[in-house]
């Protein structure tokens, strides 16, 4: 079956469910300053799944794009792609776990015609940890439905992630895991905030059975296992919990239910072909890459891999210039860029013209018509591919002068923008030995302290590094803690955006502030203004924070080392123990060094501070108070 096909089936099918259709949002997220793409078809959806009433209803079906930069690395096998389609259908508080399962299974067993035989699924083990039962509802629906095609559905236990190697899969076609089949925005039960909802998820897996499972992967095989044998094609998340300010679980007063599906994967299932680059959104392209360089897909593993890192990144990299991307040092410019550079490295390799790269816009418009209009765009994604190709030819010829010199190879990588494979291979070509260990501790420490540099960029919420956006990002700081002075220690962020206009801060909490509590957090912000308070940037080990209590951002992810604000009295971590720190937050910056500098207007140093506290109206002013979901509040507040 086509793309077209499956992924009109799809729409239809839930339509005719009570689903309204919805387009797919851009691959750049709306009004998400946190995140440089849309990675998941659930992304654009959070306002309703924590209770935000959808425009359309409690019934929701569409096709999203969406890119993932952390699969970049994972792109030359079989199944793993930077972009990609995923089908979605939503239940805002509406249906639940037995409609669900159910209609999935109808639609990839009789619209799509899956044999049932071959697919797998997973479920919730439980966590008595958290009091968080087994699942076993998920299972005993599954159990039904494979019943009723008539094949034995036996219950295989994982327990907390026991490999498969110590069991074999036997004859289970119903997966226990617990890690991996528990959803939230920010992972397991203990890594949740308070407030936050989650829930158990079910997988479902298709079974290429001519694969024949790589023991490097483990003894047995098992719906998990990375071998390729079993690929995820769907996986219904059933968000029922909402953890609490103690640490225990709650139920939702409104059950949703969340389903993503890989349009590729699910388009190979319905071919039985295991190699997800020969369906025919991504197979043309091989087939014009053969045509324009000469040689054959599948000749051999490393041709094979070339052919299809090219594909996928020429591909993502045309639909991110198509919502707007184009090619820079930083953020998604950043990313689009190295998508580009990696194209041409794997074209010199199998010695693919770099001219021919821009062609293969032509073919990726071709497959998409009358689905994304790319047509409408394709000179300018041309044009773009080309000029950014033809800078990066005289990097990757200057690269290979420093080569010949001696280069350090991690010289060669961040300075030079070379892979290490491809200076591996220059040098194994020499008889050289590289040593990766030395080479990768280079780069991770590199890639730490660029992630720490960049994350008030990425996850802060910062439009520009403007001055007046610096200081509004200091006030935030502020703000967070008197909320919670005013409001109680349960009140959490829950997203920021921080422009040279305003701040703006979501938060946890159930009701309208009263005007009184308003004034009382605009009186705690300004007090610690007129204090003349330090700020501090300290990077520490992530778990050393945590001791001290640093906020958070919510759904963050962060590395064993982060960068850690404190803001006075004395704002050194050694003091923080003993409770003296007004704020301490998990940030990468930028901010003022002092409190007393968001005086706008004026040139007071902190000694001098005392002298303006008999203003009536501080620099802080809160703009407006208002509710954006169930349980959520928006403040925007403006340093004048």
């Amino acid at each position: 079956m086509t793309s077209s096909e499956i992924r009109q089936k799809f729409l239809e099918f839930f339509e005719k469910r009570g689903h309204k259709i919805v387009p797919s949002s851009s691959l750049v997220p709306e009004n998400d300053p946190s995140v440089l793409f849309t990675t998941a078809g659930m992304q654009p959806m959070v306002a309703y799944l924590l209770g935000q009433e959808h425009p359309q209803g409690k019934r929701i079906v569409n096709s999203q794009k969406c890119f993932r930069a952390n699969d970049i690395e994972e792109v030359g096998d079989n199944r793993h792609t930077t972009f990609f389609e995923m089908l979605g259908n939503w239940s805002f508080g509406d249906y639940f776990k037995k409609e669900q399962i159910s209609w999935i299974f109808e639609f990839l067993t009789k619209e799509i015609k899956l044999d049932p035989k071959k697919i797998y699924v997973t479920a919730f083990i439980g966590d008595s940890a958290h009091n968080l039962p087994k699942d076993s509802e998920t299972a005993e629906i599954w159990m039904n439905l494979f019943s009723e095609k008539g094949i034995l559905a036996k219950e295989v236990e994982f327990g907390t992630e026991k490999n498969a190697s110590d069991t074999g899969m036997g004859d289970g076609r119903i997966f226990y895991y617990q890690d991996k089949n528990w959803w939230s925005m920010s992972g397991n039960p203990d890594s949740m905030q308070s407030g936050e909802p989650g829930g158990p998820d079910s997988e479902m897996f298709y079974e290429f059975s001519d694969i024949e499972h790589n023991v490097s992967f483990g003894k047995y095989c098992h719906p998990n296992c990375d071998c390729g044998r079993y690929v995820e094609i769907g996986n219904s998340v059933f968000m029922e919990y909402q953890k609490k300010s103690d640490g225990s679980f709650a139920k939702l007063p409104k059950q949703n239910v969340d389903f993503g599906g890989g349009l590729e994967r699910i388009i190979a299932a319905s071919n039985n072909e295991p190699d997800i680059f020969k369906i025919d959104t991504l197979f043309p392209i091989i087939k014009e890459i053969e045509r324009l360089g000469g040689k054959k897909y599948g000749e051999n593993f490393e041709n094979t891999k070339f052919f299809r890192i090219i594909s996928d990144h020429i591909r993502a990299a045309v639909f991110m210039i198509a919502d707007g991307v184009r090619p820079s040092n930083v953020e998604r410019g950043y990313i689009l860029r190295r998508l580009v550079r990696r194209a041409v490295v794997y074209a010199h390799k199998i010695g693919l013209s770099y001219d021919a790269l821009a062609e293969l816009a032509q073919i990726i418009a071709d497959v998409y018509e009358g689905v994304y209009p790319i047509e409408s765009k394709l000179v300018e994604i041309k044009n773009t591919l080309i000029t950014e190709v033809d800078k990066f030819k005289d990097t990757l010829n200057k690269g290979l002068k420093e080569f010949e010199k001696g280069t350090d190879p991690f010289i060669l990588a961040t300075t030079y923008g070379f892979p290490f494979e491809l200076v591996r291979e220059l040098a194994e070509e020499r008889g050289q030995i590289i040593d990766r260990a030395a080479f990768d501790a280079k780069m991770k420490e590199h890639q730490r302290l660029s992630r720490t540099a960049s994350a008030g960029m990425f996850k802060g919420g910062l439009a520009d590094h403007e001055p007046k956006t610096i200081k509004h990002h200091t006030a935030h700081h502020l703000l967070l803690v008197a909320l919670k002075e005013v409001l109680g220690k349960d009140v959490k962020q829950r997203g920021s955006n921080i422009t040279q206009e305003r701040l703006r801060l979501d938060f946890s909490f159930n009701r309208k502030l009263t005007d009184e509590e308003k004034k009382k957090i605009e009186e705690i912000v300004n007090q610690k203004i007129k204090e003349g308070l330090p700020v501090i940037r300290k990077e520490m080990p992530k778990k050393e924070a945590e001791k001290l209590g640093a906020e958070m951002e919510f759904g963050g992810k962060y590395g064993d080392i982060v960068s850690v604000y404190f803001i006075g009295p004395s704002a050194t971590p050694q003091d923080d123990a003993e409770g003296k720190a007004f704020s301490i937050e998990f940030c990468g910056g930028p901010h003022v060094t002092n409190t007393a500098e968001l005086y706008s207007s004026s040139r007071l140093v902190p000694s001098e501070i005392e002298g303006v506290k008999s203003r009536d109206i501080g620099p802080f002013k809160i703009l407006k108070e208002e509710a954006v979901a169930a349980g959520i509040r928006r403040i925007k507040a403006v340093v004048e």
